[in-house]
């Protein structure tokens, strides 16, 4: 992808995802992910209704009338984007393969972060670290890591959560709200992922296309795994096929919707040709 073409995209992303924020997620995104907690403002005069716990009995002593003590949330936070770049992202039968998807959402999620003040980072990773981008605010650290997302080109196919969430677990010493971004085809990841959740308000997005949920009856189709690069011919008029490949798809999902739930994180499930919009603003209401 040449400069011009880069940077068409980015604008593309940016127009879309920036009115989304702007005008849907912004509220949404402030009322579901709360800050540290509450500090102190001012004092003011004491008014009908104050709670009067909330007196400042050293203040009221010497001015010898009600003052209270007035607090507000804390609100900066940080965001981290942890996004799946191995190969099996590169899939899409719709309009959009998944990796796109995945771009789009990040940005909408960042821009809603920012609007709130907050620092946004990115962590790509496959089955290694492929990119750490550290959290900091503003439009134009946004647009780099949407440059990113669209860009980069990682050094390994396949995937292992389990590694990123580790360094996640090493790199982000105080609280953040992390999203996931991946169609989890992996395994083993629960233990990292309970120990990152002890931690950090994590949600999973998990996002994929149809025709990965079940295989079309269309004859003998050779096969080839996006990650290890292996081909095979798969006979998909065998009924014991794609029952095999059905129970393999729903355990994996059944993976991801167990291990995110023990280790009390939230998930999104949203397909490439859905609406992921709809899909954040019911998980965000949900949490309010």
């Amino acid at each position: 992808m040449d400069t011009k073409e880069l940077l068409k995209k980015v604008r593309k992303i940016e127009i879309k995802t920036r009115r989304l924020s702007d005008h849907i997620f912004s509220g949404e995104y402030h009322s579901s992910f709360k800050g540290r907690g509450m500090t102190f403002s001012e004092v003011r005069q004491y008014q009908f209704g104050d709670d009067i716990r909330s007196i400042d009995w050293n203040v009221t002593a010497r001015y010898n009338e009600p003052y209270v003590k007035v607090f507000e949330e804390e609100r900066e936070l940080t965001m981290m984007l942890m996004v799946d770049i191995s190969a099996s992202e590169l899939f899409g039968t719709g309009n959009q393969f998944k990796n796109e998807i995945i771009a789009e959402i990040s940005a909408t999620l960042a821009f809603s972060a920012i609007q709130n003040n907050d620092k946004v980072g990115l962590l790509l990773f496959s089955d290694g670290i492929e990119l750490f981008i550290s959290p900091k605010k503003g439009k134009s650290h946004v647009l780099r890591i949407i440059r990113e997302l669209l860009e980069f080109k990682g050094k390994s196919k396949k995937t292992d959560l389990t590694q990123a969430l580790r360094y996640l677990s090493n790199v982000m010493k105080k609280k953040a709200i992390v999203f996931i971004l991946s169609d989890f085809m992996d395994d083993d990841y629960d233990n990292a992922l309970k120990i990152v959740g002890k931690k950090h308000d994590v949600t999973g997005i998990r996002i994929f296309d149809k025709y990965e949920t079940e295989i079309p009856k269309i004859g003998m189709v050779p096969m080839q795994d996006a990650e290890t690069g292996e081909t095979v011919l798969v006979n998909t008029n065998s009924k014991s096929v794609r029952k095999k490949y059905k129970i393999n798809y729903l355990k994996t999902v059944a993976y991801f919707e167990d291990s995110f739930k023990k280790s009390g994180s939230g998930t999104i499930n949203t397909r490439v040709d859905e609406s992921y919009v709809k899909k954040l603003l019911g998980y965000f209401k949900r949490r309010n």
